[in-house]
């Protein structure tokens, strides 16, 4: 799996002009699915994400978790994190998981987020045309792949 976390103050998801997800602080996680993605992989990153350490304290420094601060999580699927562009100028997304196996993953994904943070999760919805709006606080942004585990 392939996230993009950022850090927000305030993140809305909508579809087709209704209202899907939202949260005040805390992170707008964008997820991609590859297909050789198990459970090892979204357990691995439910408590990294949680438990990461991005969050200022009172003296300034990012020392706190979304967990700490009491933050809310709001997860998007994101099949384009896996767009390979090494051949002509039109992305491939061979590498991002079909459908079959990408919706359970991402349920499973955001399951053991809600366990991890120990509150329910915000999402838009998959597949769907979606419209994010957030306010990225620091900006904070960051990338991690849980094939790489860096």
């Amino acid at each position: 799996m392939r996230v993009v976390i950022q850090r927000v103050s305030e993140v809305t998801v909508t579809v087709e002009g209704q209202l899907k997800g939202a949260c005040g602080k805390g992170l707008m996680i964008l997820a991609g699915i590859e297909e050789s993605d198990t459970q090892e992989d979204i357990d691995w990153l439910s408590r990294k994400i949680v438990n990461m350490r991005i969050f200022n304290n009172d003296e300034g420094k990012m020392n706190l978790s979304v967990k700490e601060v009491n933050g809310g999580i709001l997860v998007i699927s994101q099949f384009t994190l896996f767009a390979s562009t090494q051949k002509g100028n039109r992305p491939s997304f061979i590498r991002a998981a079909r459908s079959e196996k990408a919706i359970p993953l991402y349920n499973k994904f955001v399951t053991a987020m809600e366990r991890e943070l120990g509150k329910p999760v915000a999402t838009g919805e998959f597949g769907a045309h979606m419209i994010a709006s957030l306010t990225n606080d620091g900006p904070v942004t960051i990338i991690i792949d849980s094939k790489i585990k860096e």
